[in-house]
């Protein structure tokens, strides 16, 4: 093993020489001169090893400084995006919170316009209905006359019949007898009805029978018409069409008459003669010099029919009478 000091760190450095050892005067109990050496040697003398050389203080100052500039700099930048991801965060929340009322006030517009159509669709559907009522109910005085004495008596069947199985429950053999006389004399009732209804029904036909026929201008066909209301009834107590009773003066602006304007231009009571105007389809036709009930027809793009106009009475400066519409209407070929 060396007895010398480690080397410098740099390793350039020689170990220091030892310094040479002073003359030492011979022990006062040594050998004396020309004597051999003893048997042992003296030991060597040890040299404590010199410290390394300090690091400079200013490059490592330098360096501290930038390390810990770096750290602050770290700071500051994750600070900062911390605090724009927060700005963020808010701006989105907000932008969230602002689509979700525009989506609330968006569902409660549809609902509210889905409730407005259902309304509408429903007071459609009452017009729709009260209108088909109304057509079912405009087929004739006659019928439903004839029909409302054969529901009446109907009725009174049905309810003596529940009330005659009401008292059976009770006393058999009395309800029987009272329900016999009263099916009995409801059977009367009924036989009687039949009658009216035979005779009704008699009357329309004779009625119907005695009506006048014309030849359509247009169509060439024979066409009944009515002269008074009890003929006028029994062409709609028929059911094949629909008709207008009008009562039309001589004025400057036609009068509206179903789906047909008519303006009167003249109206001679001596001859029974009348000229009119009629408006239907975006066109003017002018009818001259017609007499009392005779037919006038025309073609509307509504029906593949014609249209009848039949005066009744002429007055001074009025005429009376109806319009003939078709039952069917469609766009004519």
């Amino acid at each position: 093993m060396s007895i010398f000091p480690n080397p410098s760190p740099g390793g350039s450095e020689p170990p220091p020489s030892m310094p040479p050892a002073p003359p030492s005067a011979p022990p006062p109990y040594g050998p004396p001169p020309g004597a051999p050496p003893p048997y042992y040697a003296a030991p060597p003398q040890y040299y404590a090893p010199q410290p390394p050389p300090p690091l400079p203080a200013s490059g490592f100052d330098w360096k501290l400084g930038l390390l810990f500039g770096i750290v602050v700099a770290l700071i500051a930048a994750n600070v900062y995006w911390y605090m724009q991801l927060d700005k963020v965060k808010k701006q989105l929340t907000a932008a969230d919170d602002a689509a979700q009322s525009r989506i609330d006030k968006l569902e409660e517009a549809t609902s509210v316009n889905t409730r407005t159509n259902r309304k509408t669709v429903d007071q459609l559907r009452e017009q729709l209905e009260r209108a088909r009522r109304q057509a079912n109910a405009a087929a004739g005085e006659a019928k439903d006359e004839a029909l409302k004495k054969v529901d009446e008596t109907r009725a009174a069947l049905e309810a003596a019949q529940a009330q005659a199985k009401q008292e059976l429950s009770s006393d058999i053999s009395k309800v029987r007898d009272a329900a016999d006389s009263k099916i009995s004399e409801v059977g009367t009732q009924v036989t009687a009805v039949k009658g009216d209804v035979a005779s009704t029904r008699s009357e329309l036909e004779k009625t119907v029978a005695d009506l006048k026929h014309a030849t359509g201008e247009l169509d060439g066909h024979s066409v009944l018409i009515a002269t008074n209301q009890k003929e006028l009834s029994a062409l709609q107590a028929l059911g094949e069409r629909n008709y207008v009773q009008f009562t039309v003066a001589k004025a400057k602006m036609p009068q509206k008459v179903g789906d047909v304007a008519i303006l009167l231009k003249k109206a001679d009571l001596k001859k029974k003669s009348y000229t009119i105007e009629l408006t239907f389809d975006d066109q003017q036709v002018e009818k001259r010099d017609r007499t009392v009930n005779e037919p006038v027809q025309f073609y509307t793009s509504k029906a593949k029919q014609p249209y009848e106009i039949v005066v009744n009475s002429v007055k001074k400066d009025t005429i009376v009478g109806y319009l003939s519409v078709p039952k069917v209407l469609n766009t004519r070929n």
